[in-house]
């Protein structure tokens, strides 16, 4: 039994780290960590628990949480992470982190977008980014796992076929994106009330999105692999060694929008197709890297994703539309944000970590309505 510890369980990927772990055959919550509800009983905080948890919420000492727990989920905001993680902590337990402390192999990047400083970088080159799909075998021997974004994950697996396989121009690249209001977390923002979001749709952080760099490196990093048969992680490492490996940097236009539902990410992909290619050319590159993936769901021709189909699952849709007129390919995925987003993500990462089926605790089909 793999006992699991969660720093930030009282917050929305935290709780549904909770959810899902109650249900994994394997795992055991042995740390309900929180810095807002310690010693409150975690039922209180989230009353679908009651009769279910019946733990009281603890602090958020690593130090003392590794050595009770085999893994550590940090569903806590950007920089705590980075600033407590120590040799110590890595020796006695695996540990995943929900924030971007750990995504982005340039901490000149990550110190620019997000404004704080970076205080571990002596792990940011072993720290494997957790894009399961992607970069499966790097994940199974990891101390250390970024797991990505929810608009990330969206975003990066809707276009890696096409970008690996270099079937579109990448200077192109235009993403427009829509997330439910739990993107955003469980503190009280005024941008987030009933009243400042329902019946509305707004974008934000055009153009400074701190998502924009970290699809950008993965993606440049899926370019760079091309045909050979790494993954991402490897190419990642390879560019750390030798800083001219990644040539000219992959940009992209990335905006995201809020819109008044609690979960669900849309993303719509826009780019210039480097030739004439059919609609069966296309889908036999999407089979080639996802056909026996479990969790990706490449759908029937003409079916566009969408989020209710996803809702409360592991599953991302993706699906595309070649447009003859303009020479251009639209790829739309669709995942919940609080799942295949971060925390179900989060646990199909410790399944490859501990040898278990990547699948475990991750069968549930999607909510509706």
């Amino acid at each position: 039994m793999i006992k699991a510890g969660i720093i930030g369980s009282t917050g929305y990927a935290g709780q549904e780290l909770v959810r899902i772990l109650l249900g994994h055959k394997d795992a055991e919550i042995v740390w309900y960590g929180s810095r807002s509800y310690v010693d409150e009983a975690y039922s209180s905080v989230y009353g679908n628990m009651f009769e279910i948890v019946d733990a009281a919420c603890m602090d958020d000492n690593l130090d003392e949480l590794c050595k009770k727990a085999d893994v550590i989920f940090t569903a806590t905001p950007q920089g705590y992470l980075a600033g407590v993680i120590n040799e110590n902590i890595l020796e006695n337990a695996k540990v995943i982190d929900l924030s971007a402390d750990f995504r982005l192999k340039d901490t000149d990047v990550y110190e620019k977008w997000y404004k704080i400083d970076h205080k571990a970088k002596q792990y940011i080159d072993e720290a494997v980014y957790g894009l399961c799909e992607l970069n499966r075998e790097s994940i199974k021997g990891a101390r250390l796992v970024a797991n990505p974004g929810c608009y990330t994950t969206t975003s990066i697996l809707s276009l890696y076929p096409l970008v690996r396989e270099h079937m579109v121009d990448t200077d192109t690249i235009v993403i427009d994106a829509k997330s439910g209001t739990s993107g955003a977390g469980r503190s009280a923002k005024l941008a987030n009330l009933y009243c400042e979001v329902n019946e509305s749709i707004k974008a934000y952080g055009v153009t400074t999105h701190r998502h924009t760099p970290e699809i950008e490196e993965q993606l440049g990093y899926a370019f760079l692999a091309g045909n050979t048969s790494k993954d991402l992680s490897t190419v990642g490492q390879e560019c750390i060694s030798d800083k001219n490996a990644g040539g000219n940097p992959l940009l992209i236009n990335f905006t995201p929008h809020l819109v008044p539902m609690n979960r669900g990410i849309l993303a719509t992909c826009y780019a210039k197709l480097n030739d004439k290619y059919t609609y069966d050319d296309v889908k036999a590159v999407y089979d080639k890297y996802y056909k026996n993936e479990q969790f990706i769901r490449v759908l029937n021709k003409g079916v566009m994703p969408e989020t209710r189909w996803v809702e409360g699952s592991n599953y991302v849709d993706i699906n595309f539309v070649i447009d003859e007129r303009t020479g251009r390919i639209v790829v739309c995925g669709a995942l919940d944000n609080m799942v295949k987003g971060a925390a179900g993500q989060a646990v199909q990462n410790m399944n490859l970590i501990f040898g278990l089926p990547e699948n475990e605790g991750l069968l549930m089909p999607p909510v509706f309505p």
